[in-house]
């Protein structure tokens, strides 16, 4: 077919012929090899002229455009030779080596008689393009009757890319014509090599070779080579193998030999035990040989092998290559694999081997590891029907340089029936550099029963490369199923892509004792420890149950390579036990010695670890587990003239082995007692000492009873300065609850003691439900959540050398640098089938230009493993701030056909804009659904915008005291007060550990932007299994300003331990040693008017509000009066040990209904404040009582000595200019400004500079007063830029004033209005040019909000929605929020009404003081009734004095059942 370019879009239908014609078309894959593409073309729907829209015929898009292997075109051209006999029927292959690599196997067949006698067979393949070819391999596999062939010559053709139609034909005419010419050139000449044989290719003719590899006619400077290949098996018993042996070697620069059967050998029978068999292998010379790869096809009746090394003598060059392997290649031996790739070692450390046969065996296996790398193949097959297969599975790996040959994946480490339904086998795959891995090829032969195999994914780690890439599949290999094919090349996922440090190998050898009952049959482990407390992971030293069984007998020597993680130059100390379990699992180790390569390559050293002591339950000390400290390092370098040089040293100072003394108190609270197992593991800047279990209490027969102590003594090497712990318990026996009050740690060594505070359950019923807890010793102050993670990862170790100082965290600096800010994006999956996914979820947030976050992982909460089908979740996720938000893309990592999710609706709120996002997307992201991508990007304008009030970050920081049973896990509600409003009641989360005694919690929290700070309250709901509370203070740091506001309490937050059985406190803020409010005392005198009736015995309570915040509910109890609130009566009440609140402005009053005609009607209020000595007066004049008036029982009052200020006609405005700080911001000529507001617009004001007082210099800030009328609220300024003495002429074209910022201060009022203008001021004559900013932010003062206080009616309509249970029965209550306040949680009741029904609009009438412009709404229900759940289509606001209506929608239901669960919501308004 031509080549048209990249393909754009396909054209693709039916002819509609026929019954039943109807398709429906999935999508379609093209591949392009000779382009290097893949193209997908998702199409999901009916060609059919009865479905859809009737059409046959349909235009597709690509969704993906895949970058695959780019292949070129070669013809080859085979002669046979005209010899009697010289066909073959044989199958003949052929490879293709060139400059930049080879290509694979090409398999030459066409039709069914090929190579017959004198015939030229000629093939068109694809194959990849390995520039100028030096040579080829061409050979057959021997099969069939007269397989003998006798080859004249070959031809090959290597078909150049095309230049005409080519799709770079555009681009290249930017190039020089020269250039245009070679091109042409290049499509007429293709190049041409020809391969002269003319010989044999017959087990019974000539070499007996089957396989000849040829130059190119005309290239002398390459020629044939002969090697000599010495296999050596080893003396092990069972070493030798009858099975099929084939090898492999491969050189510096030129390639390889391919493979070779390795068939005839000096010996008759080939690879018997300590048989040394001769091959010759005859190839183009290979130049220096870099590796061999040999492996054994696993058949014959005993087919393991285990082989001593391979030598190559390279005849040419009469040089020798030793191959040391000393390594089984076997299923059921060692790591299972039947093939091996070697590297050639010095001939030094070979010799070395034989010298000192007596001595222990000094084995390679090191240097062979270092060089190769180790892949760890996981393979997952399908959890389908008939998923598993019992076919031979294979995988080729390959990588940019070369690929490991077929690997069978014959022996699982965790399954004896391989490829099973659901089930993850695991490989191992050894091979020697071969480049970064690009793709795989897996595959089955078919053979076998079921064998059809539905293929999950493949995972392939590899630790000394510290990469993991999966490979995701999702398909068939099933001749019967999907296409049919029974091998797939699979590519790897880029998301699923993990990175890591690289591991290194270390060379383990292990002596056991020559003493009776030294061995064992257990599972023994190894930790290593570097400096600083580096340490590697765990890891068990022998693979399965038969190892254990062979290794760790009397008197042997075990050696183990294994990858871990590098814990740097020095071995401080290590760690080994074993599990126990099983008959005499009692061990008495000798030493432990660890080699590792030097970082050149040239050598080693090895360090020793004696122990010389029981790692027994029944002997010795009863420990299973010992630490070891190196007693001398060994080492070996090789010199410049080939000889080994060995040193020996002993390790300076080791670490010492300490005896630490645990003592573990039980609390003496009823039921503290456990008879579970415990275990313990502790934590210092040097290391950790590993999990212990305590099982023999010094002090008392039965271990942790209720009230007692109990001893434990641990030998671990030192800790260095102890800083946490860890302790928990299995769970086991009767009753295994714990309440563990404090572990305290004596180093014996150094008389150091340790405290480690707990006063917790550890139980899986009671408090947080947990059995294992992470204590941190009292003094300690560094960073404690980034320790979370498990103690056996080496970056988790915090080296906390500067325990003075308190470590910040990172993201507390990345908050106050302001590069970071947090996301919460809530995610809505679909309710389709098949809409929930597991796979990750990322969003990518995208600002202007190119800003955008990383991508954010959104992970789910540990116990959730899918985003659900209709499920809400939740996550907060910090990310750069990219600015004004353009874009958000979407997805997830999953590639195969499977992974597919719908995604019904996203959420971003960013608090520190003050901004909402709501997408409704409704989309798949899938391969094989919708427009089959799998990520998605989405424009920020499809989104509806919604503001909900900036938000401030502030570091907050809680202090418990350090005092028993301080602690709490009680929930805890803050409320803190600004000059400019407050918050909300805002939860502290207890995140598992915080508010413990003795603690200092710090956690990043979104507060209103209502600084300065005045106060805070706190509240404590009394529940859990601890309730009671001792806080000592609360700082919040703002990370904008750095401002610090301290609240100190001191006290117990209790029923039973405060003196006045109080849960709720309030606190000043003390800033810079000021505090922010005064004390005083509250004298509340109520009087009751003179109506009949006008009494009532109902509980009354108030809220004040001021300048700065509220005054919390106060219940009106102690009166002067022995009868409250009896008519025409003054009732005095006082509150002494308040914070004043400044000026008054309204009062919330409101009575229970309780009582014998409750109705009451209140005069008025007067409240005295004693630290301003001014009293405030609340005129009522109204009932409150259900059957009178408007029937509310809740009045909001204004203060009537607001009323007294009259507004002039006439004021004054104070205007700050501030110049930017930047070059040429400054002026010497004159501004003018014109200020906008809604009572008109002022006149032009003059801001002179004059010579004497110079204005508007670089950075400067200038002040100005001007008297004027009154203009009301100011929209808008009009600022202009003119020459001072006036003149045309002096208005020069190029200056410019500018300006950063105006501030104007209306001064009666003393209102403030922002103008953020960032702007240049063209200097002009004329006054028609200028600029207008617009009011950026206002901070209304006190005095002015106060005179808005008018009592005003809101008419609240609530629509429920129309869904199926819709309604409600519970009791909904509501909470209108403004500009000035809000309404208070207000009951939304109507007598003998049922409210809420489906599809029904309810209203309300709510009387309230002026909240100004509506901000949101919270909507509630109690969750009380038969079905609860309750759809809220929208709540619509009118204040009927202005006539304005807020619409607040929802379209949200309140059910604990359904999407995020939340019975309470916040609506924001839609403009």
């Amino acid at each position: 077919m031509m080549d048209i370019g990249k393909i754009n879009r396909i054209l693709i239908g039916h002819d509609n012929v026929g019954l039943r014609s109807g398709w429906f078309l999935a999508s379609v894959q093209i591949t392009v090899p000779v382009q290097g593409r893949q193209y997908m073309f998702p199409c999901n729907r009916w060609l059919d002229k009865d479905e859809a829209d009737g059409r046959v015929e349909v235009e597709v898009y690509p969704s993906e455009i895949l970058p695959i292997e780019k292949l070129i075109n070669y013809e080859v051209s085979v002669v046979t030779g005209d010899v009697r006999a010289a066909g073959t029927n044989a199958k003949v292959f052929m490879q293709i080596y060139g400059e930049t690599g080879k290509t694979e196997l090409i398999i030459l067949e066409n039709r069914s008689n090929n190579f017959e006698r004198g015939a030229t067979d000629i093939f068109k393949r694809e194959a990849a393009d390995v520039g100028k070819i030096y040579k080829i391999r061409i050979g057959h596999d021997g099969t069939g009757i007269g397989d003998g062939w006798f080859l004249e010559s070959v031809t090959l053709k290597r078909l150049a890319t095309k230049a005409k139609g080519s799709d770079e034909s555009t681009k290249k005419k930017k190039k020089s014509d020269e250039k245009k010419e070679e091109e042409n050139k290049e499509e007429e000449g293709m190049d041409v090599y020809t391969f002269v044989a003319h010989r044999w290719l017959a087990k019974d003719e000539g070499d007996k070779e089957l396989v000849v590899e040829l130059v190119p006619d005309g290239e002398s400077d390459l020629e044939e080579n002969t090697y000599e290949v010495h296999v050596l098996t080893g003396t092990v018993w069972g070493a030798g193998t009858d099975a099929n042996v084939f090898l492999s070697i491969y050189g510096m620069e030129r390639g390889d030999t391919g493979e070779r059967q390795l068939k005839r050998s000096n010996n008759l029978n080939k690879f018997e035990k300590g048989q040394v068999d001769v091959f010759t292998i005859k190839a183009i010379d290979l130049g220096e040989l870099k590796k061999l790869r040999i492996r054994h096809d696993n058949s014959g009746s005993r087919p393991s092998w285990f082989l001593e090394r391979v030598e190559i003598i390279d005849l040419k060059e009469s040089t020798t290559y030793y191959f040391p392997c000393q390594r089984w290649l076997a299923v059921e031996e060692d790591d299972g694999q039947i093939a091996r790739e070697l590297v050639p070692v010095d001939e030094a450390f070979v010799k070395k081997d034989s010298e000192n046969e007596g001595q222990s065996p000094a084995t390679l296996g090191l240097e062979q590891k270092a060089k190769s790398t180790t892949y760890s193949v996981k393979v997952k097959t399908g959890d389908k029907k008939n998923a598993g297969t019992d076919a031979n599975v294979f995988i080729i790996l390959y990588g940019s340089k070369d690929d490991t040959g077929i690997v069978s994946l014959k022996a699982s480490k965790f399954n004896k029936n391989k490829f099973e339904r659901g089930k993850v086998d695991e490989f191992t795959v050894e091979s020697v550099d071969i480049g970064d891995l690009k793709k795989i090829k897996i595959g089955h032969d078919n053979k076998g029963n079921s064998t059809g195999w539905f293929l999950e994914w493949v995972e392939i780690d590899a630790p000394s490369l510290g990469q993991c890439l999966k490979f995701p599949c999702g398909r068939w290999l099933d001749k019967s199923e999907d296409d049919g094919a029974i091998e797939r090349i699979i590519f790897p996922a880029e998301l699923q892509t993990i990175e890591y440090i690289p591991f290194v190998p270390y060379e383990i050898t292990v002596y056991t004792s020559d003493i009776f009952g030294a061995g064992t049959d257990a599972d023994v482990f190894i930790v290593l420890y570097g400096s600083d407390g580096v340490c590697t992971q765990q890891k068990s030293l022998c693979l399965n149950k038969r190892e254990q069984r062979m290794y760790f007998e009397r008197n042997s020597v075990n050696q183990f390579i294994v990858e871990l993680e590098d814990v740097g130059d020095i071995i401080e100390k290590i760690r080994i036990g074993h599990k126990g379990g099983g008959l005499n699992s009692g061990w008495h180790l000798d030493r432990v010695t660890i080699r590792r390569l030097l970082p050149n390559g040239k050598g080693s050293e090895t360090v020793t670890f004696p122990c010389e002591r029981w790692l027994a339950k029944s002997e010795d000390d009863g420990e299973t587990v010992r630490e070891l400290v190196p007693s001398d390092i060994f080492t070996e370098k090789l010199m410049k003239d080939g000889t080994l040089k060995q040193i020996e040293e002993e390790v300076e100072e080791p670490l010492e082995v300490h005896t630490y003394k645990i003592s573990v108190f039980t609390g003496d609270i009823y039921g503290a007692g456990t008879d579970a197992n415990v275990f313990l593991n502790i934590y210092g800047d040097m290391g950790d000492m590993g999990e212990r279990k305590l099982s023999k209490s010094e002090t008392n027969f039965n271990k942790f009873e209720r009230g007692q102590e109990d001893t434990f003594t641990i030998q671990a090497v030192d800790l260095g300065i102890i800083y946490k712990i860890k302790i928990r318990h299995d769970n086991s026996m009767f009753s295994p609850d714990w309440f563990l009050e404090k572990v305290e740690i004596l180093d014996e060594t150094t008389e150091e003691s340790f405290v480690f505070l707990c006063e917790r359950w550890l139980s899986k019923k009671k408090e947080d439900k947990k059995i294992e807890r992470t204590l941190y010793e009292q003094s300690y102050n560094g960073e404690r959540n980034s320790l979370d993670g498990s103690s056996l990862s080496v970056s988790s170790q915090d080296s906390n050398a500067n325990q003075k100082e308190p470590k910040k965290s990172s993201l507390v600096k990345a908050a106050e640098e302001g590069s970071l800010i947090p996301y919460h994006i809530t995610v809505t999956t679909g309710t389709e089938y098949d809409s929930s996914t597991d796979s990750r979820v990322f969003i990518i947030i995208m600002g202007p230009q190119k800003v955008q976050t990383e991508r954010l992982w959104l992970d789910l909460p540990e116990g959730k493993d899918e985003f659900a089908d209709g499920s809400v979740e939740k996550f907060s996720v910090w990310g750069l701030d990219v600015g004004e938000i353009k874009k958000v893309e979407v997805g997830h990592d999953g590639a195969t056909p499977e992974s597919c999710w719908m995604m019904e609706e996203l959420t971003i709120v960013v608090p520190t804009k003050g901004v909402m996002y709501n997408f409704v997307c409704k989309c798949w992201l899938a391969r094989d659904k919708g427009d089959g991508l799998t990520s998605r990007i989405l424009n920020i304008l499809d989104a509806e915008c919604v503001n909900i009030g900036i938000k401030i970050l502030y570091e907050v920081t809680v202090v418990t005291g350090d005092i028993e049973g301080g602690g709490t896990d009680a929930n805890i509600f803050m409320t803190v007060f600004g000059s400019n409003g407050n918050t909300e009641e805002l939860l502290l989360e207890k995140n598992g550990d915080r508010f413990e005694r003795g603690q200092e919690d710090s956690f990043i929290m979104e507060i209103a932007d209502i600084a300065p700070l005045r106060k805070m309250r706190i509240r404590t709901d009394g529940k859990g299994t601890r309730p009671h509370w001792f806080m000592e203070r609360i700082t919040l740091k703002n990370l904008t300003n750095q401002e610090v506001a301290t609240f100190t309490y001191g006290d117990w937050l209790s029923k039973l331990k405060n003196a006045t059985g109080s849960l709720e406190c309030e606190m000043p803020a003390v800033i810079n040693d000021e505090q922010m409010m005064e004390d005083t005392t509250y004298t509340l005198q109520v009087k009751t008017s003179d109506i009949g009736g006008a009494g009532t015995d109902a509980n009354v309570s108030l809220i004040l509000f001021g300048e700065y915040g509220d005054s919390g509910t106060l219940p009106l109890k102690e009166s002067n009066k022995s009868n409250k609130f009896e008519r025409n009566q003054m009732d005095e009440f006082s509150f002494s040990e308040m914070l004043s609140l400044g000026d008054l402005c309204k009062v919330r009053i409101w009575h229970d209904n309780k009582g014998i005609a409750p109705g009451w009607h209140l005069e008025y209020i007067d409240v005295m404040d004693s630290a301003m000595d001014k009293t405030f007066r609340f005129q009522c004049d109204r009932w409150l009582a259900k059957g009178e008036d408007d029937g509310q029982l809740i009045r909001e009052l204004a203060c009537a000595n607001n009323d007294i200020l009259e507004l002039k006609e006439r004021t004054a405005y104070e205007i700050v200019t501030v110049t930017s700080d930047r070059e040429d911001a400054d002026t010497k000529e004159n501004i003018w400004i014109i200020l906008e507001g809604k009572m008109g617009r002022s006149k032009e004001f003059l801001m002179e500079n004059s010579s004497k007082k110079r204005r508007f210099e670089r950075g400067a800030t200038d002040t100005f007063q001007f008297s004027s009328k009154n203009v009301g609220d100011i929209a808008a300024i009009c600022v202009g830029h003119c020459p001072k003495d006036g003149k045309k002429s002096s208005a020069k074209a190029d200056v410019f004033w500018h300006v950063q910022e105006i501030t104007v201060t209306e001064m009666e009022l003393c209102n403030k209005y922002y103008f953020r203008c960032n702007a240049k001021i063209p200097l002009r004559y004329k006054r028609r040019d200028y600029k207008v900013f617009e009011c950026a932010k206002v901070t209304e003062s006190f005095a002015s909000k106060a005179r808005s206080l008018v009592p005003v009616k809101y008419e609240t309509i609530v629509v429920t929605g129309f869904e199926k249970g819709a309604g409600t029965d519970a009791n909904v209550f509501i909470t209108i929020y403004g500009l000035n306040g809000d309404s208070g949680r207000r009951a939304l009741r109507q007598k003998f009404r049922n409210l809420f029904e489906r599809g029904k609009t309810n209203r309300f009438y709510l009387e309230t003081l002026d909240m100004g412009e509506l901000k949101k709404v919270k909507i509630e229900h109690d969750n009380s009734g038969l079905a609860p759940g309750w759809l809220v289509e929208r709540v619509e606001i009118t204040n009927s004095a202005t006539g304005v209506t807020t619409i607040f929608p929802c379209g949200k239901w309140l059910d604990e059942n359904r999407g995020d669960g939340l019975i309470c919501r916040d609506l924001f308004p839609r403009y």
